[in-house]
C-alpha cells in the first residue's frame, strides 16, 4: 500500500499564509516555554511533519519537556503526534525513544481520569507497531473493568483492532470479549463487544445471539443494528438458518428505532419472498416516510419501495398498498410528492384505480383552499398529469375525473390550467362518448378564463368539437359575450369620451376641508370618490386581450368562428339564418382587424394575425369545398396522429419496462454454478451491507461491462514522454461529483529521487481537494499517487501541472518535468432526458444564455448528421418521426428538431437543430444551418457548443 492510499485520522487545517519557524526556535519554545507555548510550539511541529519535514532533532525534546506534563491540550496533541511521527529507523527497526513513549502511555492507561484512559485506548487503535503494544497489553486488559463505559468500550475496540493486525498478542480476545459481553450491561459497550464478535468469532457471537434472541426488544438501538447485521451475513452465508432468525426480524420492525426498522425492513425482504413478509416490509417503509421528518429519509426511503416495485413478484403485494403509499402526499417536498405520484401510478391497476382517483380529487380540492405556497402550483400540475394518466389508461374514470379538472381553466396558475387543457384536448378526441360532457363543462367556465393562453386552447376546442347547432349557437354566444359590444373601436372611442367627460366634471367639484375627530384637517376631493365607481366596471377578458395587444387570440377566435360558420351552413337549410350566422362572425372578425389596424391597442397587430383573419374572412365569403374539409377535417386528422404517436411512445416504453421486470427461465437453459458466476449475474447474493459501507465511502463501483477481461487501458492519459527522467501517466475516474486522479509515477533514472512531488492546478470549475504528499523514489522505483478534485458544475476543465523532484547527492535547484493537460469532458456529465414540449417551449423562454453554432460539416445526409450530432452531445431528440415524418427524415430538403439533456447536477440543456441541404448545389452538396444552444449557465451553453464544433471538425477529417 503507497502513502496515498495510507487511511488518514486526522485533518487539520492551518493558515496558509503563516510564515514556518526554525527547528532551534521550536526547540526552544518547547524545552523553557509556558503552557501555552509548548501547545502552540507542539501544533506547529505537527504541521511541519504533515508537510514532509521529518525533525528527528525535536523527538527527545518532546519526550523530556512535554511528555510527562498533565495539561490535557497538550496531551490530546501528543496524541496527534504520535501518530504522525516516523517511529522507525531507515532499515525498519523500532527507534530507541519509543520505549520511553511506551511507557509514558503505560501510565495514561492506569490514568484516574477516564478520558485520559479513554483517549488513549482510541489512540493505540492506529498504532501498527507490534513492539509498541505488547508492553500495554496487561493495562489494556484491565481497562475492561473500568467503571467508565467510556473506557471500557474504547478498551473493546482497542483489543479488537490488535486482534486484527496482531493476533499473537491477544490470542484469546474472542472469549475475552464474550465474556465480558454477557456481564456488561451499558448498550454501547456491548454493540462494540458484539461487533468485534461478529468479524472476529461469529459463532461465539451466535451463541450470544441465541441466549438472549427473546429479549432483542428490550435493546438499545445501536446494539440492535448489529444484531440485525450478524443475522444478514448469517443467512445470506447459510440460507438454511432463514427460519431460526426469521421471528427476530419481525420483532425488530416494532423497534422504537427507525434506523432498526429500515435495516429490519430491508433484511427482511432479502431473507424472504413471502407475500406477508414483502407486504410487512412495505408498510415499515411507508410508517417511517410518513413519520420522518427528514425529507432525505423520506427521499431514501422511497427508493427501496421503488426497488420493491421493480421486482415482479412483489409488485403485486404493493398494489394493495396504494392506498397507504397515498398518505405521504401529506408531506410539503415537491420532490417527494414527484415520487409518491409516480410510484402510485406505477402501481395502479384496474381493482384500485377508482380509490385511487378519489384521493387525487381531494387533494385536489385541497390544493385550492390551501394558501398559496411556492410548490402548491407544482403539484396542482402533478396532481393534473397523475389524473390525466389514470384517464388515458383506464378509460372508464374519466367521466368523473374531467368536471374536476375543468374548474382548472380558470385558474390563474398557467402551469395547471395549460395541463388541464392538453388533458381536455386529448380526452375530447379519444374518447366520442364524453365529448357532450366536455362541451357543456367548457361553455360554463369559458367566459372565466383568466389566461391568454388558455383562451385560446378553450376556442380551439369548442370549434373543433361542437357539432350541433345548438352548441354552435352558444360558443357564438360566449364569443360575444367575452368579446363584449361591437365594433369594438367606436365603442372604446366613446368609453374614452364619456370618462373625460366624468373626469371634467369631477375636476369642477370644490375639494372640502374636513376636521377628524383628532381635530387635524383632512382633505377630500370628489375625484377620489368618484373614480373608483366608474373603474369597477372590467372589460370582458377576449376584449381585454386584445387591447392589451394579444392579437393572436383574436387570429384563434377567427379560425374557431369560420369552422362554426361552416358547419352551421352543413346543419341548417335556412339560407337566412346561414347568412345571419355567417356575418355576425365576419362582424366578430372585422372588428378585430379594425382594432388592429387603430390606435387603441397597446400593441398593433401582427401581419401574421392580419393574414390568418384575412383568410377566415376570405374563406367564409367564398365558401370553397376545399378550404371547408381543410378547416373541418385536416386539424382533427393532424391531432389524431399527434396523439397516435403518443400513445404508441408510451406503449413502448411501457413495454421495455414490462421486459426488464420479466424473468423467464426456459427449461433448456445452462445451469449456473455460483462458483462460476461473475458478480454482475449474481447481484442478489452480494452483501448488501458490504454494498451500502462501499457506497457510502464511494468506493462503489459501477457493475462490471459485459466483458470481464475488458482492460482499462483505453482510459489511460500520458503525462510526460517515454524520455523524461520521470514518467508519468493518469487513469481518471469519474465518479458524479468526483474525478479521481490515480498517477503512476516511474523514476526513469539510476538516482533517487527526494521530496518528489505532483503539483496540479484547475481551470474552469474544478477544484482540487487535497494536495498530494511527497514521495521518495528509489533508482527504476515507482509509486501510485492519487489526486481528488471536486466537480462544480457542468461545463469543460483541464487539469494541468508538473512534477519536481530534488535529485540525491546533486547541487542543482529542484527539477521539474511539466505535464500534458487532462482534458475533462462535459459529456461524462451530460445523459439524455425527455420532457415534455411545454416544458422545452417553458425553459427555452427562461433560459438566458444561448450559443449559436453554425453547422459546419461534409455529413451529406440530413438524419446521418441528426443521429451524429445526438451521439457527439448525449442529448435526446424530442421531436418523432410520427409528427413530421417528412420533415424529420430530411425528404424535402430541410429538418427541424428539439434536443434535451440534462446534468448530473440537474441542470438542462437544450437545442434546437435548424439544416437543410441545398439542393440547387447538387446531391454532393453538404448539410448547411445553424445549432441553437440555451442553458441557465454560460458555462454549459459554451462548452456544449465547443463540443459540436469539435465533433464536426472530427466528422470532417
Amino acid at each position: 500500500m503507497t502513502a496515498a492510499e495510507n487511511v488518514c485520522y486526522t485533518l487539520i487545517n492551518i493558515p496558509s499564509d503563516s510564515e514556518p519557524p526554525t527547528e532551534i526556535s521550536l526547540k526552544n519554545d518547547l524545552e523553557k516555554g509556558d503552557i501555552r507555548a509548548k501547545t502552540e510550539a507542539l501544533k506547529k511541529v505537527i504541521v511541519m511533519i504533515l508537510s514532509g519535514d521529518k525533525l528527528p532533532g525535536l523527538l527527545m525534546t518532546i519526550i523530556r519537556f512535554v511528555l510527562p506534563l498533565q495539561d490535557h491540550t497538550l496531551k490530546k496533541l501528543l496524541l496527534v503526534f504520535w501518530e504522525i511521527v516516523p517511529k522507525t529507523t531507515p532499515d525498519g527497526k523500532l527507534l530507541q525513544e519509543m520505549i520511553l513513549v511506551c511507557d509514558a502511555y503505560r501510565k495514561d492507561l492506569q490514568h484516574p481520569n477516564e478520558f485520559i484512559r479513554g483517549s488513549t485506548l482510541r489512540f493505540l487503535c492506529k498504532l501498527k507497531e507490534a513492539e509498541l503494544l505488547e508492553p500495554l497489553m496487561p493495562a489494556i486488559r484491565t481497562c475492561l473493568e473500568h467503571r467508565h463505559n467510556y473506557v471500557r468500550r474504547n478498551a473493546v475496540l482497542a483489543i479488537y483492532t490488535i486482534y486484527r493486525n496482531f493476533e499473537h498478542l491477544i490470542p484469546d480476545a474472542p472469549e475475552l470479549i464474550h465474556d465480558f459481553l454477557v456481564n456488561e450491561k451499558d448498550a454501547s459497550c456491548k454493540r462494540n463487544a458484539f461487533m468485534m464478535l461478529i468479524h472476529a468469532d461469529q459463532d461465539r457471537a451466535l451463541d450470544y445471539l441465541s441466549t438472549c434472541i427473546d429479549q432483542v426488544q428490550t435493546f438499545g438501538d445501536i446494539l440492535q443494528l448489529v444484531i440485525v447485521e450478524l443475522i444478514y451475513k448469517v443467512c445470506h452465508a447459510n440460507p438454511t438458518e432463514r427460519a431460526r432468525f426469521i421471528r427476530c426480524i419481525y420483532n425488530l420492525l416494532q423497534s422504537s428505532s427507525p434506523a432498526v426498522r429500515y435495516e429490519a425492513a430491508g433484511t427482511l425482504v432479502t431473507l424472504s419472498s413471502a407475500p406477508t413478509a414483502v407486504k410487512a416490509a412495505a408498510q415499515c417503509y411507508i410508517d417511517l416516510i410518513i413519520k420522518e421528518s427528514d425529507n432525505n429519509v423520506k427521499l431514501i426511503v422511497l427508493d427501496r419501495l421503488i426497488e420493491l416495485k421493480d421486482h415482479p413478484s412483489h409488485e403485486r403485494v404493493l398494489q394493495d398498498l396504494v392506498m397507504d403509499i397515498l398518505r405521504v402526499l401529506g408531506t410539503p417536498d415537491l420532490e417527494v410528492r414527484r415520487k409518491t405520484l409516480q410510484l402510485a401510478l406505477d402501481l395502479v391497476s384496474s381493482r384500485n384505480v377508482e380509490e385511487l382517483v378519489i384521493v387525487l380529487k381531494k387533494e385536489v380540492i385541497k390544493t385550492n383552499n390551501v394558501t398559496e405556497h411556492e410548490d402548491t402550483d407544482k403539484f396542482r400540475q402533478l396532481l393534473v398529469r397523475t389524473l390525466h394518466s389514470c384517464s388515458v389508461r383506464f378509460p372508464d374514470v374519466a367521466a368523473s375525473i374531467i368536471p374536476v379538472l375543468m374548474e382548472f381553466l380558470s385558474d390563474t396558475n398557467e402551469l395547471a390550467a395549460g395541463d388541464v387543457l392538453v388533458f381536455v384536448r386529448e380526452a375530447v378526441q379519444l374518447f366520442e362518448g364524453l365529448r357532450p360532457l366536455i362541451i357543456e363543462k367548457m361553455l360554463e367556465v369559458f367566459h372565466s378564463i383568466k389566461a391568454v393562453k388558455i383562451q385560446r386552447g378553450a376556442l380551439w376546442i369548442l370549434g373543433e368539437y361542437c357539432s350541433s347547432k345548438e352548441d354552435i349557437q352558444s360558443v357564438m354566444t360566449e364569443v360575444r359575450r367575452s368579446i363584449g359590444e361591437i365594433p369594438i373601436v367606436e365603442t372604446e372611442i366613446k368609453k374614452a369620451a364619456g370618462e373625460n367627460k366624468i373626469d371634467e366634471e369631477v375636476s369642477t367639484v370644490p375639494a372640502q376641508k374636513l376636521v377628524t375627530e383628532m381635530g387635524t384637517y383632512a382633505t377630500q376631493s370628489a375625484l377620489s370618490t368618484a373614480r373608483p365607481s366608474k373603474k369597477e366596471e372590467e372589460r370582458p377578458p377576449l376584449r381585454g386581450f386584445l387591447l392589451e395587444g394579444d392579437f393572436y387570440v383574436g387570429a384563434a377566435m377567427a379560425t374557431t368562428l369560420t369552422k362554426l360558420a361552416l358547419r352551421y351552413i352543413a346543419l341548417v337549410d335556412d339560407k337566412r339564418r346561414q347568412n345571419s350566422f355567417v356575418a355576425e362572425a365576419m362582424l366578430l372578425m372585422s372588428s378585430v382587424l379594425h382594432l388592429g389596424r387603430s390606435a387603441l391597442p397597446k400593441k398593433p397587430i401582427t401581419e401574421d394575425d392580419v393574414d390568418r383573419i384575412a383568410l377566415c374572412l376570405r374563406v367564409l365569403s367564398e365558401l370553397s369545398p376545399l378550404l371547408s374539409d381543410i378547416f373541418n377535417k385536416e386539424c382533427r386528422r393532424s391531432l389524431s396522429n399527434m396523439l397516435s404517436a403518443k400513445l404508441e411512445e408510451e406503449k413502448r416504453s411501457l413495454k421495455k419496462e414490462s421486459e426488464k421486470r420479466t424473468v423467464s427461465v426456459q427449461a433448456d437453459d445452462p445451469i449456473t454454478f455460483m462458483q462460476l458466476m461473475a458478480k454482475s449475474e449474481n447481484s442478489s447474493k452480494e452483501d448488501q451491507f458490504q454494498l451500502s459501507l462501499l457506497a457510502a465511502t464511494g468506493h462503489a463501483q459501477k457493475k462490471e461491462a459485459a466483458d470481464p477481461l475488458s482492460s482499462k487501458l483505453s482510459k489511460v492519459t500520458q503525462l510526460t514522454g517515454f524520455s523524461d527522467p520521470v514518467y508519468a501517466e493518469a487513469y481518471i475516474h469519474i465518479n458524479q461529483y468526483d474525478i479521481v486522479l490515480d498517477v503512476l509515477v516511474v523514476n526513469q533514472t539510476s538516482d533517487t529521487l527526494q521530496n518528489c512531488t505532483l503539483e496540479l492546478a484547475t481551470l474552469g470549475d474544478l477544484k482540487l481537494v487535497e494536495k498530494p504528499s511527497p514521495l521518495t523514489l528509489a533508482p527504476y522505483d515507482f509509486a501510485n499517487i492519487k489526486a481528488n478534485v471536486k466537480v462544480a458544475s457542468t461545463e469543460n476543465g483541464i487539469i494541468f501541472g508538473n512534477i519536481v523532484y530534488d535529485v540525491t547527492g546533486a547541487a542543482s535547484d529542484r527539477n521539474c518535468v511539466v505535464l500534458n493537460d487532462i482534458h475533462i469532458d462535459i459529456m461524462d456529465y451530460i445523459q439524455p432526458a425527455t420532457c415534455s414540449d411545454a416544458e422545452f417551449r417553458q425553459m427555452w423562454a427562461e433560459f438566458e444564455w444561448e450559443n449559436k453554432v453554425t453547422v459546419s460539416t461534409n455529413i451529406l445526409d440530413l438524419m446521418e448528421y441528426l443521429k451524429h450530432i445526438l451521439k457527439s452531445t448525449n442529448m435526446k431528440c424530442l421531436t418523432p418521426e410520427k409528427f413530421s415524418p417528412q420533415a424529420l427524415l430530411g425528404n424535402c430538403g430541410f429538418m427541424a428538431a428539439n434536443l434535451y439533456a440534462r446534468s448530473i447536477f440537474g441542470e438542462d440543456a437544450l437545442a434546437n437543430v435548424s439544416i437543410e441541404k441545398p439542393t440547387h448545389l447538387g446531391p454532393d452538396a453538404s448539410v448547411t444551418g445553424h445549432i441553437r444552444i440555451r442553458a441557465k449557465s454560460q458555462g454549459m451553453a459554451l462548452s456544449l457548443g465547443d463540443k459540436i464544433n469539435l465533433s464536426q471538425k472530427k466528422a470532417a477529417v
